[in-house]
C-alpha cells in the first residue's frame, strides 16, 4: 500500500505494479466492446481537451472557472454597492438589492436537484451560468430603477440555484470515490477565487470606467466561458468523443459499472423522510448554513465594514480585501487533496475525516472572527480575518463533500436541499446587518 501511494497521480490514476501499467490498461468487461462516439464536427478542427491534464481534471476545472464567475458577479455587487450608496438608493433598498438574488436562488435549489438526476447534469450547470451572465449584461439599464434592477436580480438567483446541485450531478459521474475531495474542493474553489478576483478587478474597473463596467465585464467572460464549456464537457466519460480508454477505465472501473445501472431518482422515489430524519443529513444542513451565513457576510458587507470602521478608501479596501480569500483559494484545494490522502493511507476513515476537518475549520474560523471585531486597526483586523477566512477552506473537506459519500445517487437533490438552507442565510444576512447597524 506504501509503495502505490508513492505512484498515485492526484489527476491521472491509479496503477497496478502487478499488471506492470496504469489500472486503465485492464479494460473492464462493461468495456470491452466500448466503441468511441463520432467526433462532433468542431472536434475535427480542434479536439475536446487541454494540454497536461486528464478530462476529469478538465471537468473539475472548467467548473471551477464557472464558479469564479458566478460569485464574481455576486462580489462585484460588494463594491459596486460602496459607490451606489451615495445615490438615490437608501439603505433598505440595497439590502433588498443583496438579498434579491438569494430569494431566486432558493426557490430552484431543490428543482435543480431532481432535474440535474434526470437531465444532463452539464448542460443545466453551464447554461444556468451562461445565461446568467447574459442577464447581467442588462443591469447597467436599471441602475437608476431599483426595482427593475432587483427583479433581474432574482431572475439571475433563479437560474444560479442549479448550478451546485447540478455540479454534484456531473461529479457523480466524473469522480473516482478516492479523488471525489480533490475534484469536488477544486470545483468549489471557484466559489472563493471567484470572491478573491472580484475584489481587486471591480476596484479597478469601478475606479477607471464607472460602476457599469463590472456588469459588462463579467457579462462577456461568461459567454466566452459558456461557449468553451459547450466544447470541452461531455455528460459522461464514456460519451467524451477523444478520452483515453485508460482514464476512461479507471472511473468506470471505480465507480463500479453503477453507470449503466443506475436508475435516476424521481420525486416519489426520492426518501425525503430520510433526509429530514437522518442525523448526518442534519449535520450537513446546519453546516452549510453556518458557513452561508459567514461567507455571505463578507462577499456583501466586508467592503462596507472596512470603510466604515477603518476608513479605507476603494483601491485599498478592494486590493486587501482580497488576501482572505487568496488563502481560501489554497486552502480549500491543498485540504482536499490531505483529506484523499489521510484517506487512502488509512490514517483515519472517512468519517473522521470530515469531522476532523468540518469541524477543525469551523473552530478555527469562529476564533479568529471574534478577533476581528476587537481588533482596533485595520493591519489587525485584516489580519485576523485573513486567518479565520483562510482555516474555514478545511471545513470544504468536510460538509461540502459529504452528500457523495452518504448518497451519491442522490447527491445533487441532497446538495439541493442543504443549499437551499444554506440560502436562507443569504437571504436573512442583508436584513439582519441593517437592523443591527441601525441600532
Amino acid at each position: 500500500m506504501e509503495e502505490n501511494d508513492d505512484k498515485y497521480d492526484p489527476f491521472g490514476g491509479m496503477y497496478d505494479q502487478t499488471a506492470g501499467g496504469p489500472l486503465g490498461e485492464q479494460l473492464p468487461d462493461n468495456l470491452k466492446d466500448y466503441q468511441r462516439p463520432p467526433l462532433r464536427p468542431i472536434d475535427q478542427y480542434l479536439k475536446p481537451e487541454l494540454p497536461y491534464i486528464s478530462k476529469r481534471a478538465t471537468v473539475a476545472f472548467l467548473s471551477c472557472l464557472g464558479f469564479i464567475i458566478m460569485f464574481g458577479m455576486r462580489t462585484s455587487m460588494g463594491i459596486i454597492k460602496v459607490n451606489m450608496s451615495n445615490t438615490t438608493w437608501d439603505r433598505e433598498t440595497l439590502a433588498s438589492m443583496d438579498a434579491a438574488i438569494f430569494y431566486g436562488y432558493f426557490v430552484t435549489q431543490i428543482p435543480g436537484g431532481l432535474i440535474a438526476a434526470i437531465y444532463p447534469a452539464n448542460k443545466l450547470f453551464g447554461a444556468a451560468i451562461g445565461f446568467s451572465c447574459f442577464l447581467n449584461l442588462f443591469l447597467p439599464s436599471f441602475q437608476h430603477k431599483p426595482h427593475s434592477f432587483i427583479f433581474v436580480k432574482v431572475i439571475q438567483g433563479l437560474v444560479e440555484g442549479v448550478t451546485y446541485p447540478a455540479c454534484h450531478g456531473i461529479m457523480r459521474h466524473w469522480a473516482p470515490p478516492l479523488e471525489r475531495s480533490r475534484l469536488a474542493t477544486l470545483a468549489f474553489t471557484g466559489s472563493y477565487a471567484g470572491v478573491m478576483f472580484a475584489m481587486p478587478i471591480t476596484g479597478e474597473l469601478v475606479e477607471q470606467w464607472g460602476i457599469v463596467a463590472p456588469f459588462y465585464f463579467y457579462g462577456t467572460i461568461g459567454i466566452l466561458w459558456y461557449l468553451a464549456w459547450l466544447w470541452l464537457v461531455f455528460e459522461k466519460p464514456a460519451y467524451h468523443t477523444c478520452i483515453e480508454l485508460k482514464e476512461l477505465a479507471l472511473i468506470e472501473t471505480s465507480l463500479g459499472g453503477t453507470q449503466e445501472s443506475y436508475v435516476p431518482p424521481s420525486l416519489t422515489s426520492t426518501p425525503w423522510l430520510t433526509f429530514f430524519t437522518s442525523l448526518p443529513c442534519h449535520a450537513i444542513f446546519v453546516a452549510n448554513f453556518c458557513r452561508s451565513w459567514n461567507f455571505y457576510l463578507l462577499v456583501m458587507f466586508q467592503a462596507s465594514f472596512f470603510r466604515d470602521v477603518y476608513h479605507v478608501n476603494l483601491k485599498e479596501n478592494a486590493f486587501l480585501g482580497a488576501l482572505p480569500h487568496l488563502l481560501m483559494t489554497i486552502v480549500v484545494p491543498v485540504g482536499g487533496i490531505i483529506a484523499d490522502k489521510i484517506r487512502k493511507k488509512g490514517i483515519l476513515n472517512t468519517t473522521q475525516v470530515r469531522k476532523l476537518f468540518n469541524c477543525g475549520g469551523f473552530g478555527m474560523e469562529a476564533t479568529f472572527f471574534i478577533l476581528t471585531a476587537y481588533a482596533h486597526a485595520f493591519t489587525q483586523g485584516i489580519t485576523a480575518l485573513t486567518i479565520g477566512v483562510a482555516f474555514s477552506g478545511f471545513a470544504i473537506s468536510g460538509f461540502n463533500v459529504n452528500h457523495l459519500d452518504i448518497a451519491p445517487r442522490y447527491a445533487s437533490i441532497l446538495m439541493g436541499l442543504s443549499n437551499g438552507i444554506g440560502t436562507l442565510a443569504g437571504c436573512a444576512v442583508p436584513y439582519f446587518v441593517e437592523a443591527v447597524v441601525d441600532k
